[in-house]
C-alpha cells in the first residue's frame, strides 16, 4: 500500500459529516470515482487497494471490530454484482436528471452525491461488521465496474519454483481470494499485502 493509504478514510468522514452542511463536499466522491475508472484501464482495481478512502476505513478502523467472518459466496456472484451496478448507476443519473438545471443545480448534485456515500457507507460498515471488514469491496459496484473494465491488467504473479505452499498468503488477503491461483483473480485489489507475507518472495506485481 502506499503511505498515504491508511489516512485515506478520513475524506469519507469529511463527505459523509461535513457534506451535510456543505453539499459541494459530494464532489469529492465524484473525483474517487473518475479516478478509480481511469486507472482500472491499466491497474485494474489496484485503487481500490491503495486509494479508495472506504477501503481505508475497512482496513484500519472497521477491521478492529469486524467479526471476521468469511464473505458470503453469494456476494461474489455476478448475478448480484451486475444488477446492483445497474441499479446504482440509474438511480444517481435519475436524481441527478431531476435536479438537473434547477435552482441551486449544482449544490443538490451534490446532496445526491452525499447522500449515496452516506447510504453506501452504511451498508458496507453494516456487511463488514458482521463479516470480513471489506466485504463492501467484493459487491461494491465501482469496484465491479473496474473488474470489468480492466480485471486482467496487473496480474499478481508468481514464482512456482519457489513456493512453499504455506498459503500465509491468503490468510491475510483481506478479499479472500485463492492467492495461488495465479491469473485467475481479477478481484485482487493490489494491496501488496501477500507479496509482503511470503516468507520465500515468490510472489510479485
Amino acid at each position: 500500500m502506499l503511505k498515504i493509504t491508511r489516512y485515506l478514510w478520513l475524506l469519507v468522514l469529511v463527505v459523509s459529516l461535513g457534506g451535510l452542511w456543505y453539499p459541494y463536499l459530494g464532489y469529492l466522491m465524484a473525483v474517487v470515482m473518475i479516478t478509480l475508472l481511469a486507472t482500472s484501464v491499466v491497474r485494474g482495481r489496484w485503487f481500490c487497494g491503495n486509494l479508495c478512502p472506504r477501503g481505508s476505513l475497512y482496513d484500519f478502523v472497521l477491521s478492529k471490530v469486524s467479526r471476521k467472518q468469511d464473505i458470503p459466496e453469494s456476494l461474489k456472484s455476478f448475478w448480484l454484482r451486475i444488477p446492483l451496478l445497474v441499479l446504482m448507476m440509474t438511480v444517481m443519473i435519475y436524481r441527478v436528471s431531476v435536479v438537473f438545471a434547477t435552482q441551486n443545480m449544482f449544490e443538490k448534485i451534490g446532496v445526491v452525491l452525499v447522500s449515496m456515500c452516506i447510504v453506501t457507507t452504511s451498508l458496507a460498515i453494516m456487511l463488514g461488521g458482521f463479516y470480513n471488514s471489506r466485504t463492501w469491496c467484493t459487491v461494491c459496484p465501482m469496484g465491479t465496474a473496474q473488474r470489468i473494465i480492466g480485471g486482467d491488467r496487473y496480474q499478481l504473479k508468481m514464482a512456482h519454483e519457489l513456493c512453499i505452499d504455506c498459503k500465509k498468503c491468503e490468510k491475510v488477503c483481506p478479499m479472500e481470494l485463492t492467492v495461488r491461483d495465479i491469473g485467475n483473480n481479477p478481484d485482487c485489489i493490489k494491496c501488496g499485502r501477500c507479496v509482503e507475507a511470503c516468507p520465500k518472495d515468490a510472489l510479485y506485481f
